[in-house]
């Protein structure tokens, strides 16, 4: 009995410390300052880092940044301006306060869990929850599911035509490549948007972002080292594209564990220049 006792014992242990590891900060989550010089995004979206990144202010006209405690509102310029100029145009339309989550850690870069991309400071979550909170509901704050995830349909008791305007506004932005959205938010946006529908084309079904969406800007005019992703399909996406993704899936065998691709030589000399230890402290 008390051989199995301890058996168990050590079966936890391990799995803590599997889960701990998994868990760990990258070298990239360990930096508390942008690195110094022109801003300069380098790579992708999903494997790449910045220099010169620079911090939203955590309000501004008509939004507000939440969580900052997790050092993820840095950005490129472009990115910035963005988010300033859609908040105004947020506060002229009559919107609640927009809510601003994920931006970039201060020098880009991978994280251990929670995103693949948001690594070059051009991606940023814009939850679907609307309205200002005090600075200690913003450290902290409860986002609201706008997806029946059984139904895989919006949930129409709690998604009004505040979220449709705010997506819009925010697609109709040149700077935007694409905005990644929950198929059936994308599918609400189909079966509801009338008149100019032409920026449906931008807002593209992802897994999860149910409670918020994701902002991809193109690459900056002159950035030589940022790699632009592929163009969107013409079309406003709602046909049998966006249809496929509520198909009942096949069953597969799993497939194996992707490793992290090769990180861009120039982020890697990032981590590995002499100087690095100033970019660490608070």
């Amino acid at each position: 009995m008390m051989k199995l006792k301890w058996k168990g014992i050590v079966a936890a242990l391990l799995m803590f410390f599997g889960i701990t590891q998994a868990f760990a900060e990258t070298e990239w989550q360990r930096i508390k300052r942008p690195v110094p010089g022109e801003p300069l995004p380098i790579g992708s979206y999903s494997n790449g880092c910045i220099i010169g990144a620079r911090a939203l202010p955590l309000q501004g006209e008509g939004y507000q940044v939440i969580r900052s405690q997790k050092l993820r509102y840095f950005g490129h310029p472009d990115m910035l301006n963005y988010l300033a100029r859609l908040g105004k145009k947020v506060k002229v339309a009559g919107l609640p306060t927009m809510l601003v989550g994920d931006i970039a850690m201060p020098a880009g870069g991978r994280f251990a869990t929670g995103h693949a991309s948001h690594q070059m400071g051009l991606d940023a979550d814009i939850w679907l929850k609307m309205g200002a909170m005090s600075a200690k509901q913003a450290l902290n704050p409860t986002a609201i599911l706008m997806v029946n995830r059984k139904l895989q349909r919006v949930d129409d008791r709690v998604w009004t035509n505040n979220q449709t305007k705010l997506i819009q506004l925010a697609a109709n932005d040149p700077q935007v490549a694409r905005i990644f959205v929950n198929p059936a938010i994308k599918l609400k946006l189909c079966q509801t948007v009338t008149g100019d529908r032409s920026w449906l084309r931008k807002i593209r079904p992802w897994f999860g972002h149910d409670a918020h969406f994701h902002v991809r800007l193109h690459c900056p005019q002159g950035a030589q080292y940022c790699e632009e992703q592929a163009a969107i399909p013409a079309g406003d996406g709602c046909g049998a594209e966006l249809m496929s993704w509520f198909e009942p899936k096949q069953s597969t065998t799993p497939a194996p564990e992707k490793q992290p691709p090769v990180m861009p030589i120039l982020c890697q000399q990032l981590l590995d220049s002499p100087d690095k230890q100033q970019w660490f402290a608070g």
